[in-house]
């Protein structure tokens, strides 16, 4: 029998979707464990949004529907975007896909030869690295550490380009991190983007969470020549806690937008239908649960960076926005944790899931070693219990 694709073949699967699935298990199984690893908001989806999905099935709004989405939550779209930050897009310019995820994924085949490079910042969310080696390019990562809040500069990008770049990938805020980068700090990077002539995927999925009364600032906002280099990236999975649902959306310039519109056409056409009709809801209807959601999320990040930096041997920086918080565990390398040497963040997650019955997600997986990310998008309760294991698995 001939062999299976080797591009497919060296596909990893998501690290975090491992351990979420890890921790269902454990759970069905009995076993009082405390997850922090899957990034979902642990809120129910408004009941306003739900209606909307419950008035399209009466309404019989069931059939196929453009491939692209609906005109109404293209036009719902572009309203929010112009709304929140700043830009300004046609509904045309707009692509509804099955979650972010599935439109990072159309979008980097819509851009990418084989052997074309696309520069991505360590820490980086897993599934980027992977669907670019899917979509046949080649990742090219720089690492932004700690110490410079897991931020890259100008500098750094501008060194990485050669002549096969085409794209660069920004997450803002970011997923593992939280960091956000200001406007000065994204304008550098749009100069570099611009002058070396590279596309920039902006996923914000989170712009919306957000603390300590920052600013968002969107990348494609400060100028039309670095606004038709942009893709952005966004979704309601998390600003409206529909994960489930799956819808994700770009805007980008009319010529890529009609190029992805092209490539979803012959692959998975559209979203649900019923799903689009409730994110409709979502972006044009009442805002206010967001706000609240957000408000609920700073308290929780407050609290877990509080206790983390509180236990010796670990540490964290604190998160300027989505629902993460990267801990350091240089501290305890070589120690003996749960019957295991901890030589790195793998050691301590299984170690810490098998005698802790904790889920966390080691962050090897996301470019960067010794460091794991925790989600706070869990209740409080949670979140407390979570951290009185970690302090009696450390000390």
């Amino acid at each position: 029998m001939k062999g299976i694709s080797k591009i497919a073949l060296a596909v990893q699967a998501s690290t975090t979707l491992k351990v979420d699935a890890l921790f269902k298990q454990m759970k069905a199984e009995g076993k009082d464990v405390v997850g922090f690893g899957a990034g979902e908001p642990d809120f129910d989806t408004p009941d306003n949004i739900k209606e909307a999905a419950h008035k399209a099935i009466r309404e019989g709004q069931t059939r196929y529907t453009p491939f692209n989405g609906i005109p109404a939550l293209r036009q719902a779209v572009a309203d929010r975007l112009l709304s929140d930050c700043g830009v300004d897009y046609s509904p045309a310019q707009i692509v509804v896909a099955s979650g972010a995820k599935h439109n990072i994924y159309v979008a980097l085949r819509a851009i990418l030869d084989p052997g074309d490079e696309v520069i991505l910042p360590a820490p980086y969310w897993v599934t980027y690295a992977e669907a670019i080696r899917m979509a046949g390019g080649v990742p090219v990562i720089i690492s932004a550490p700690e110490s410079c809040d897991f931020k890259i500069t100008a500098g750094q990008l501008d060194s990485a380009v050669t002549d096969r770049t085409k794209l660069f990938i920004l997450n803002n805020p970011s997923n593992p991190t939280g960091m956000l980068y200001d406007g000065d700090e994204l304008r550098a990077l749009a100069e570099v983007c611009v002058e070396r002539d590279l596309y920039i995927m902006s996923d914000e999925i989170y712009y919306r969470l957000i603390y300590d009364g920052r600013k968002f600032v969107s990348v494609a906002s400060l100028g039309e020549d670095i606004k038709e280099r942009t893709i952005i990236v966004s979704g309601v999975s998390k600003t409206y806690a529909m994960t489930g649902w799956r819808i994700g959306y770009t805007a980008s310039n009319a010529n890529l937008a009609e190029v992805m519109g092209n490539y979803l056409s012959h692959s998975t056409s559209s979203p649900s239908t019923i799903s689009q009709f409730a994110a409709v809801e979502a972006l044009a209807g009442p805002q206010g649960g967001v706000d609240e959601m957000r408000k609920v999320f700073e308290e929780r990040r407050d609290y877990i960076y509080e206790r983390i930096n509180a236990i010796e041997g670990v540490s964290c920086r604190k998160p300027d926005g989505a629902f993460y918080v990267m801990m350091n565990i240089e501290g305890l390398l070589g120690r003996t944790l749960g019957g295991k040497v901890i030589n790195n963040s793998d050691d301590f997650s299984l170690a810490f899931l098998e005698s802790g019955l904790v889920a966390l997600v080691s962050c090897t997986g996301f470019g960067c070693e010794n460091f794991l990310r925790l989600t706070y998008a869990a209740s409080m309760e949670t979140i407390k219990e979570g951290m009185d294991r970690l302090e009696r698995f450390v000390n």
